[in-house]
């Protein structure tokens, strides 16, 4: 169930705001005059979204390479280049 505040307790109560984002780890939907306004997280949580949406994005163009019939590099191909890089 999403959490919603409206914007005073920002305001008056942004310490309160700030422990819940961690606690709960989740957004707290800011109201302003009963309709939403904002969202407030955790810079935690945003992290993790924003790699979401990174990882989304690469998967996405990798299955649009795939279609378009692009040959990726193999498993073997991977390993050997990462341990040519590391000795």
């Amino acid at each position: 169930m999403p959490l919603i505040r409206p914007i005073s307790d920002l305001r008056n109560r942004a310490n309160e705001i700030s422990k819940l984002c961690h606690s709960e780890d989740q957004p707290i939907f800011i109201t302003k005059n009963g309709k939403g306004d904002l969202v407030v997280m955790s810079q935690t949580h945003y992290e993790r979204l924003h790699s979401l949406l990174e990882l989304y994005q690469k998967l996405g163009e990798a299955e649009a390479l795939d279609a378009a019939g692009e040959q990726g590099i193999t498993h073997r191909e991977i390993i050997r280049r990462l341990r040519a890089k590391i000795t």
